[in-house]
């Protein structure tokens, strides 16, 4: 077993393992194993996808209504299976076709614009308007753009209006939060994590249109949240925010969305999407790899459980642990942004952080059995359900599993548009 102790010994013993064919084709696999578990039974008659119990199984309805839907699921569901319809895998057209329907049915507020935030086969369930599933909603559409769906120049002409029109905050530089469904503020809270997830989208429709403004959008956000905020916090990356962009180190919400403290998995995320804000930026801003490689490995050094592995999911502005069940999502963000990293830097210690959060991760949180990934593992590293429950993602798996392939120039979808066929394989 790995010893979580020696940070460093892993980056030794031959080429790196994304120079390895053998490598390579394991990631591909389990690309491939990750599309196959929740094609299977994730497509509900109704509309949008179930949740997948543990076994792969849809999860029961709650009630009469039906199963619940959130946009982010539908929207990242597109996401995923136009990665899968650019890899050539059959039937993922169906689920990209499944799922755009749905975003342009019962999730989208035909008379007062944008995208409910959950609906069930009565109609909405939550009809807030929220700026992290219309950033999801942009992601879809650019990458149904570039998997050549009729229906994406649609959807992402609309939706970029409506972010342009009701959350985009030209003075900060940077996405509101949350609104009713006739478009009244909720509150005064700002938030990162929406914010992250634009910039992804944000580059995502750069790269499907050529528009330089989404480019210039997702610039502006990384500047305020990393290159200022983060900078100025020893490169922790501050959560939550007050109206005028303040650090609101006290706040607590949502534990899946909104925790209280610093999470280290966001500031691996942002390692990650920063490389590629840099490379489809013509190399332009030199403090762009400079934060991406201070990120990640600030993070690993204080988020990191040396005793028994794993990331834990929050922690405390003292660096303390604060949340110590490992979820899958931050390990997977972690072997994404060593993956892209090791492409833009000569240190062994992202080649070392990359094979040794696989075999974390190829111990402990991949399910042999059932298939899929387990969410979340306690302190003894086992399955539990306390914020999550069944196999609830796709999304984060299968790009730990794809962005290693492909170049750090851009996202995966381009990078598979781009890809010439059995190379991504054979390295």
């Amino acid at each position: 077993m790995t010893d979580t102790r020696r940070p460093g010994w892993a980056a030794n013993g031959g080429p790196d393992f994304l120079h390895r064919p053998a490598h390579r084709l394991w990631l591909m696999d389990q690309a491939r194993g990750l599309f196959d578990f929740f094609q299977r039974a994730a497509v509900n008659p109704r509309g949008g996808f179930f949740s997948l119990d543990d076994r792969g199984r849809p999860l029961p309805a709650p009630d009469a209504g039906g199963t619940v839907r959130g946009l982010h699921d539908t929207a990242r569901m597109v996401h995923c299976f136009a990665m899968a319809h650019l890899l050539g895998l059959p039937g993922a057209d169906r689920m990209i076709d499944h799922g755009m329907a749905f975003l342009r049915g019962a999730h989208h507020d035909a008379r007062r614009g944008g995208w409910y935030w959950t609906v069930n086969d009565a109609g909405p369930v939550d009809d807030t308007k929220q700026a992290y599933g219309h950033a999801f909603v942009l992601l879809a559409a650019s990458s149904a753009k570039v998997a050549g769906h009729p229906d994406a120049d649609t959807l992402l002409a609309d939706v970029t209006d409506v972010l342009l029109r009701r959350f985009w905050d030209e003075a900060a530089g940077a996405t509101t939060e949350e609104y009713t469904a006739d478009w009244q503020p909720l509150g005064s809270y700002r938030g990162q994590n929406s914010n992250m997830h634009l910039t992804e989208a944000l580059m995502a429709a750069f790269e499907a249109t050529g528009e330089r403004h989404h480019l210039t959008m997702a610039e502006r956000i990384a500047a305020l949240i990393i290159n200022c905020h983060a900078r100025a916090e020893g490169w922790r990356v501050a959560e939550h925010f007050t109206a005028d962009w303040s650090v609101d180190r006290a706040y607590a919400g949502n534990p899946m969305f909104r925790p209280g403290g610093t999470t280290p998995g966001h500031a691996l995320e942002w390692s990650r999407l920063l490389v590629q804000l840099w490379e489809l930026g013509g190399r332009a801003h030199a403090w762009l790899p400079e934060a991406a490689q201070a990120l990640f490995l600030h993070t690993c050094d204080i988020g990191w459980d040396r005793a028994r592995g794993g990331f834990y999911y929050t922690l405390g502005w003292d660096d303390r642990p604060e949340r110590t069940d490992r979820y899958w999502w931050p390990l997977a963000e972690g072997i994404a942004a060593a993956g892209v990293l090791r492409q833009i830097s000569d240190d062994p210690r992202f080649e070392g952080w990359y094979r040794r959060i696989w075999s974390f991760v190829a111990t402990h949180v991949i399910d042999r059995q059932g298939g899929g990934w387990w969410p979340e593992l306690d302190d003894d590293l086992r399955p539990v359900a306390r914020v999550f429950t069944g196999k609830p993602d796709l999304y984060h798996a299968v790009q730990a599993c794809l962005i290693p392939l492909l170049p750090a120039t851009g996202s995966a979808t381009r990078g598979l548009a781009g890809a010439a066929g059995p190379g991504i394989v054979a390295g």
